[in-house]
């Protein structure tokens, strides 16, 4: 019998660790139980505003946030966070039963801290970067990263696995493109922990490093082919995903090993000419069950028991009606209340990303009163389905809600995560039976000015489903509809938004200008289901873009969006999608910005896609409309921006385009940032400059007169 299913209530989300550029801890999906809740007492959980709202600086929107990144110690005895002043970031390290004395403060001199995560009691993760320059064939300028571990007063600082000296440039560049990572943090020994030896999502070989003298042990040798391994709760190597190719086509396999010859065993094969996927996520607590997502057969992914002697399928564990299941959330502490390796709950990819369905009755309850301490309310929400365009309406937390970052085994002192897309996050400790607030973010941001945002659904041209997330103005700043509004396509395309807060800080500038902020989950997009994924394949700057358009026309009739004053606004592929918006005929814009935009998709798949599984991967889906064919006839004023730095979308992407584009009679706005990457920015100045660039574009650019 299925654990959960269908479309229910959305019961709350957690968390285990971080992912963080080269950080990743792959066990996030084995989540701590919480076994005992005492008397909650929120305090200052929302200010009181008595005059009107006031829109945020750019200063303000382009400063790092106060603290951030917090972790708790697995003892429960200490608190880290990044504390910024300006420009500077330091490790903030407080006794969680002294958070009112003053932190002990750890810098670093040479290299900017990006985060910091408790690996154990004593220790700490700590991830830093810098610009890095590289002269090959040509001069390449990107950023490195570095993977450091440090003790709680910063005195002595160790690479988990130190780097042989490089023989070449090339060695020394794949060096600085590549770092270690944690695999496993292995919460039930005191001082070991797997780490891999490559970039990637739990790629290279992997040690065994001993905290104590960071000597590193090699516990399995893998190739260019071999990623994504899984541990299970004793921290054993027990799965993996392998590329490869055959006689029909590329494919990845599924992995697992054998206990009693330890040989690795390939028991699912996924064609991604299919877009197929099925892998492993976890293991039972019987070591003959395995657990299993996969999309086989289905439009969704669901999660089943699979019998790993027998090669059998068993029962459907979990499987969501309108979303892609996501994982599975175990109990990983040997010494606690809860069952080692009981599950508690299961992921699905929801409005937020990160949803979860709660099966264990002790951890409902619980998710009962952290929600009732923090003020989180839910309220209905129609739910549709891209695939089959069923509906239903249940009860969601949209505007704010938390997440569990970090709690104890006994389940005595825990960090949370509150934030929306509207709510800049804060962090909150619960300890002896009370919730304190730590940090707001953003504490001098109003969050009424940033607006109200909703997930909605709107029909496209061919009948098809899109969902998208809606953000509008605050009336008492803005006054009542319509607006000037964007249409804002995400990056990949194979990505997704969601209804957590936008650390790019691009929504909430437009929407706290008074702006409506669309960002559709046009085809393509992920995580809404193989048909809307797989309905993007080929129709770049075509059925893809007439989603985009739909939607603006969806505002225009809904008295959202001002006919002639709505703008299209993206980065990465949302650039190529904006310059894709200049040169199509009949065009619904005033004006477009692309940033780091893909302008000759021609020539930007043959620089990436090199090797023959990457060429059958994703490569046939990328064919469409080529905007730099057509840059001489764009059709409305354009402004383009691009970092200097950028190594996934080269900056003369955009430079073809602007030469060409620039004999169009139109106006045309270039703009080349200094150590800008493909974000984020090096500096808050960077940051600043960028929403300043977008900012005033469509106050007073936009041909002239504003949007």
């Amino acid at each position: 019998m299925p654990i959960a299913s269908a479309a229910t209530t959305r019961a709350g989300h957690c968390g285990y660790g971080i992912k963080n550029q080269a950080i990743t801890w792959s066990n996030s999906m084995r989540t701590t139980a919480l076994l005992a809740l005492l008397a909650l007492a929120a305090t200052s959980l929302a200010p009181a505003h008595a005059s009107a709202p006031q829109p945020p600086t750019i200063e303000q929107l382009a400063a790092f946030p106060q603290y951030s990144s917090f972790s708790l110690s697995p003892d429960g005895k200490h608190i880290a966070a990044l504390r910024s002043k300006g420009e500077e970031r330091t490790i903030a390290i407080w006794k969680s039963d002294a958070i009112d004395t003053a932190p002990t403060l750890i810098g670093a001199s040479r290299m900017k801290i990006q985060s910091v995560q408790f690996i154990k009691n004593d220790r700490l993760a700590v991830l830093l970067w810098q610009p890095y320059d590289l002269r090959i064939d040509r001069p390449t300028k990107s950023f490195l990263s570095k993977l450091m571990i440090t003790d709680l007063e910063g005195k002595q600082w160790h690479e988990p696995l130190p780097a042989p000296r490089p023989r070449s440039d090339m060695e020394k560049l794949q060096q600085a493109l590549s770092n270690a990572g944690v695999l496993d943090v292995l919460p039930n020994d005191p001082h070991h922990i797997l780490v891999t030896n490559n970039s990637g999502i739990n790629t290279g070989d992997i040690y065994r490093v001993d905290l104590r003298d960071f000597s590193a042990d090699r516990i399995q040798m893998s190739d260019e082919k071999v990623g994504g391994y899984i541990t299970d709760a004793n921290g054993e190597l027990r799965a993996r995903l392998k590329s490869d190719i055959d006689g029909t086509g590329a494919y990845i396999s599924a992995e697992i090993r054998n206990p009693g010859s330890t040989a690795w065993e390939e028991h699912f094969r996924s064609y991604v000419k299919d877009r197929n996927q099925t892998r492993i996520i976890g293991f039972g607590t019987e070591p003959n069950i395995a657990f299993v997502l996969s999309n086989e057969g289905q439009d969704k992914n669901l999660i089943y028991e699979y019998d790993i002697a027998s090669r059998k399928r068993k029962e459907i564990l979990f499987q969501h009606r309108f979303f892609d299941a996501g994982g599975i959330i175990t109990n990983p502490y040997k010494d606690a209340g809860a069952a080692f390796g009981s599950i508690l709950g299961l992921q699905y990819l929801g409005p937020r990303g990160d949803d979860i369905e709660w099966t264990s009755p002790t951890m409902r309850a619980i998710d009962a009163g952290l929600r009732q301490a923090l003020a989180i309310t839910s309220e209905p929400l129609e739910l549709v389905d891209p695939a089959t365009g069923q509906s239903a309406r249940v009860n969601y937390p949209t505007q704010r809600d938390y997440r569990i970052i970090n709690f104890t085994p006994d389940m005595k002192t825990m960090l949370l995560y509150v934030s929306g897309a509207s709510s800049p996050p804060q962090y909150y400790l619960y300890k002896d039976g009370e919730v304190r607030l730590l940090s707001s973010s953003y504490a001098d941001i109003d969050p009424r000015a940033l607006g109200t945002t909703r997930l909605v659904y709107y029909t496209a041209r061919d009948g098809l489903p899109i969902p998208a997330f809606l953000t509008t103005p605050d009336t008492e700043l803005c006054g009542a509809g319509p607006w000037n509004a964007v249409v804002h396509p995400h990056g990949g395309p194979w990505a997704r938004d969601d209804m957590g807060f936008d650390g790019s800080m691009w929504t909430p500038l437009m929407a706290s200008r008074c702006m409506a902020v669309l960002r559709p989950q046009y085809r393509g997009s992920a995580d809404w289901g193989r048909k809307l994924w797989m309905a993007g394949d080929a129709q770049w700057g075509q059925k893809m873009q007439d989603d985009k358009d739909d939607g603006a026309r969806w505002m225009m009739a809904q008295n959202i969006a001002r006919p002639g004053h709505v703008a299209m606004f993206g980065f990465s592929y949302g650039g190529y999608a904006a310059f894709a918006a200049t040169v199509r005929p009949e065009g619904i814009y005033k004006c477009a910005i692309a940033g780091a935009g893909v302008s000759d998709i021609k020539r930007i798949w043959s620089r990436f896609y090199t090797n023959a599984f990457f060429r059958q991967a994703q490569a046939p889906t990328v064919d469409g409309l080529n905007p730099l064919d057509h840059a001489d006839k764009i059709k409305i004023p354009l402004m383009v921006y691009h970092g200097d730095r950028d190594q996934t979308v080269p900056i003369e992407q955009s430079e073809w385009f602007v030469a060409k584009a620039k004999t169009s009679g139109q106006p045309v706005e270039y703009h080349a940032l200094a150590d800008y990457a493909h974000g984020p920015a090096w500096t808050r100045a960077i940051m600043a400059d960028q929403l300043r660039l977008i900012d005033t574009y469509f106050a007073s650019g936009c041909g002239g007169t504003g949007l």
